[in-house]
C-alpha cells in the first residue's frame, strides 16, 4: 500500500478533487446560498416598523437566513466524512493518507474554503436585499437603514461575523461526523447541539440559568455577532460568542482527530 500513499501536500487536493467530483456537495452549497438569501428577504418582507416604535435590529433582521442556511453548511460537513463512512470509502481514504490528522486537517481545510465562498455570496445576498426592502417597510435612515453598508463598522463586523460563522458550524458538523461516524446520527447531534440550547433556553423560567444557557449555546452564543443594537443586554458581546463557538468546533475537530488516530477508521 505505501505506493498507493499521497503524501500530506496532496491530500489537500485529493479532498477538493473528492468534493467537486460529486454532486451532491455542489447542491448543498447553492442551497445554503439560496435558503440564507430568501429566508433573509421573507423575513424583511414580513417585518414592519411603525412610525415611533421600537423596531427590530436591521442587521440581525436581514441576516436571519443564516439560522436555516446553517444546516446546510452542517449537512455538507457531515457527507464529506459520514458519507464515506457509509460507501466504506473511508479506508481507501485511511490507506491513502495513513497520518489520520492530515486526513481529517485536508478534509477540513477544503470544507473551510467552500463554506467561506458561499457564505460570502450568501451574507452578501441577504445584506442586499435588506436594502431593498426594508426602506418600504418603515425602516428609516433613524432606524440603521442607511447604515446596512460595509462601510459601517457594526455592520461589517456582523457580515464578515456571519461568514466565520457558517464556516464554524461546518467544522463543528465535521468534527462531530468524525467522532459519530453515522451520517445521520451525526446529522441528528449536530442539529441537536444547535437547536436545543435556544429551545432550552426558552422554556427556563430562571433568567439566570436561561443567560447561562445562551451563552454556552453554540447557535445561540455565535449568533451575537449579528447584533449591531441593544449590545448591552447580550448575554455575550458579539466576537466573544463566536469565541464561543469556536471553541466549540475545535473540541470537536480534536475529539474526532483523537477518535481518528485512536482507532481502526
Amino acid at each position: 500500500m505505501s505506493g498507493l500513499t499521497v503524501p500530506a501536500r496532496g491530500a489537500w487536493h485529493a479532498e477538493w478533487t473528492k468534493l467537486r467530483t460529486v454532486p451532491g456537495p455542489g447542491w448543498l452549497l447553492a442551497g445554503l446560498i439560496a435558503t440564507t438569501v430568501g429566508i433573509s428577504a421573507a423575513a424583511d418582507a414580513a417585518t414592519r416598523c411603525p412610525a415611533a416604535a421600537a423596531c427590530p435590529d436591521p442587521a440581525r433582521l436581514t441576516l436571519t437566513g443564516a439560522d436555516l442556511g446553517q444546516v446546510l453548511a452542517a449537512m455538507l460537513a457531515v457527507a464529506i466524512i459520514g458519507g464515506e463512512y457509509s460507501t466504506g470509502m473511508i479506508h481507501l481514504s485511511a490507506a491513502a493518507v495513513p497520518r489520520r490528522i492530515t486526513l481529517l486537517g485536508a478534509k477540513a481545510a477544503v470544507l473551510t474554503v467552500v463554506v467561506l465562498a458561499a457564505g460570502v455570496a450568501a451574507v452578501l445576498g441577504s445584506l442586499l436585499a435588506g436594502r431593498l426592502i426594508l426602506p418600504g417597510h418603515g425602516f428609516t435612515a433613524g432606524h440603521g437603514v442607511a447604515a446596512l453598508s460595509l462601510a459601517a463598522g457594526p455592520v461589517l463586523r456582523a457580515t464578515a461575523g456571519s461568514v466565520l460563522y457558517l464556516a464554524l458550524i461546518g467544522l463543528l458538523s465535521l468534527g462531530v461526523a468524525a467522532v459519530v461516524r453515522d451520517p445521520a446520527a451525526a446529522a441528528g447531534t449536530v442539529l441537536g447541539l444547535l437547536y436545543l440550547f435556544p429551545i432550552a433556553a426558552g422554556v427556563v423560567p430562571d433568567p439566570y440559568w436561561r443567560r447561562h444557557l445562551e451563552q454556552a449555546g453554540p447557535m445561540t452564543a455565535g449568533l451575537a455577532i449579528q447584533d449591531t443594537t441593544g449590545l448591552h443586554n447580550l448575554p455575550l458581546s458579539p466576537w466573544a460568542g463566536l469565541g464561543v463557538l469556536a471553541a466549540w468546533a475545535a473540541g470537536a475537530l480534536l475529539a474526532g482527530g483523537l477518535l481518528l488516530w485512536w482507532r481502526d477508521v
